[in-house]
């Protein structure tokens, strides 16, 4: 299991130079503890080709669960020791056997082709690994556990870089973080951390209002 670039799609190449470019800290402040400390996980980040252009695979994460209850992320998990090193291949078959368990995903049809640098969630002690992959081949998706997942979406590339469609989000500790109201969902936290970063040394960013916020229980 080997990350290629070979065969994408041309608008996928600037994806491909953040890759192979970009330093952690341009992601986040938040890194892996130098101690090792910290649980070994991954997410997928699925890029596919739908009606309207480029487009992401997103989940809602239930309301019952203890940890990110209703948050919109990525497909992802912690890995298992059958994923193998977490140094090496764990995380790629992380990233595809989470999305699989959760979204009903058909990994054969993902070309992985990267991976991001490692970054940490504080609140919950993941160490993540974000895969990049290409949806080279479309399955059905789905909800496949109601006491994990609420619902499984795809958002257009279009409407994640669409100003009026992006806030600050408001964090009931006091932190600010970029957001994304797509799909009748606010997208927030480490998901759309890594999806404005992604977006914006990917050359796809457009100009928005840094100073709209949205608390997270914006439709209260």
């Amino acid at each position: 299991m080997r990350p290629t670039t070979e065969g994408l799609p041309d608008w996928l190449d600037p994806v491909v130079r953040v890759v192979e470019s970009v330093e952690p800290l341009q992601l986040s402040r938040f890194l892996p503890p130098e101690d090792g400390a910290g649980r070994q996980s991954a997410v997928l980040i699925l890029f596919g080709e739908g009606d309207r252009g480029p487009e992401l695979l997103l989940m809602e994460r239930a309301s019952s669960l203890r940890s990110h209850a209703g948050q919109p992320s990525f497909p992802g998990g912690a890995l298992d020791p059958e994923d193998g090193d977490p140094r090496a291949e764990g995380p790629l078959r992380a990233a595809l056997r989470e999305a699989e368990e959760e979204t009903g995903l058909d990994p054969g049809g993902v070309q992985l082709f990267g991976m991001l640098p490692k970054l940490y969630i504080p609140v919950s002690g993941f160490v993540v690994a974000p895969v990049l992959g290409w949806w080279r081949e479309r399955s059905p998706v789905g909800v496949v556990d109601p006491n994990e997942t609420a619902r499984v979406f795809t958002v257009p590339v279009a409407d994640l870089t669409d100003p009026a469609n992006r806030a600050t989000a408001l964090h009931p500790s006091g932190h600010r973080g970029p957001a994304f109201l797509v799909e009748s969902a606010l997208v927030w936290g480490f998901t759309a951390g890594v999806i404005d970063r992604l977006l914006h040394y990917a050359g796809w960013e457009r100009p928005w209002d840094r100073g709209r916020q949205v608390p997270l229980d914006w439709r209260a």
